[in-house]
């Protein structure tokens, strides 16, 4: 059986925490600030406000409806997805294995909001001019980091081969 409890365990450990702890942290202070204010703006300026929304959907409030038994069901999909992402994340070794570690503390942050508050709190909102972009949140951050060096290492792992195949 393959030792998981290695001296990369509790680094990797307190890697998934931190990512959870800074989402739980910043997403206390904007919930408690909007409960201060009479808005639900707490920040504005030229490219970027701070505004709390509460997101039933999934990733940046795709697939946003009402129904509490569509919600359920995505929720029990993301937590699949987790245990996969978990999984993938014992298995793999390098900028790979961080990149899984980042994608799984993320999703760990958006998930205890699911389970305790029945959306996901997002308050981040860049934006130029009229266009903005999704609003999100620290756990988004950290899922979007993880999945573009996923991206990216496959990119160049692609490239390393065809390169080799050409030798």
């Amino acid at each position: 059986m393959v030792n998981y409890f290695n001296k990369n365990f509790f680094t990797n450990f307190f890697l998934i925490i931190f990512i959870f702890f800074l989402d739980r942290v910043s997403k206390f202070y904007v919930i408690s600030q909007n409960e201060k204010n009479i808005s639900a703006d707490l920040f504005t300026s030229k490219f970027l406000n701070i505004s709390l929304i509460w997101n039933e959907g999934i990733a940046f409030g795709l697939f946003s409806f009402g129904e509490s038994h569509f919600y359920n069901f995505l929720t029990i999909i993301i937590i699949i997805i987790i245990i996969v992402i978990f999984f993938m994340l014992l298995r793999s070794k390098g900028l790979k294995k961080y990149s899984f570690l980042m994608i799984f503390g993320g999703a760990l942050g958006n998930l205890y909001d699911r389970i305790f508050f029945k959306a996901v709190p997002d308050f981040i909102d860049f934006h130029i001019g009229n266009f903005h972009w999704f609003i999100f949140n620290v756990s988004d951050i950290f899922i979007s980091l993880g999945v573009l060096f996923l991206i990216t290492l496959e990119l160049i792992n692609n490239q390393k081969g065809k390169i080799d195949e050409k030798n």
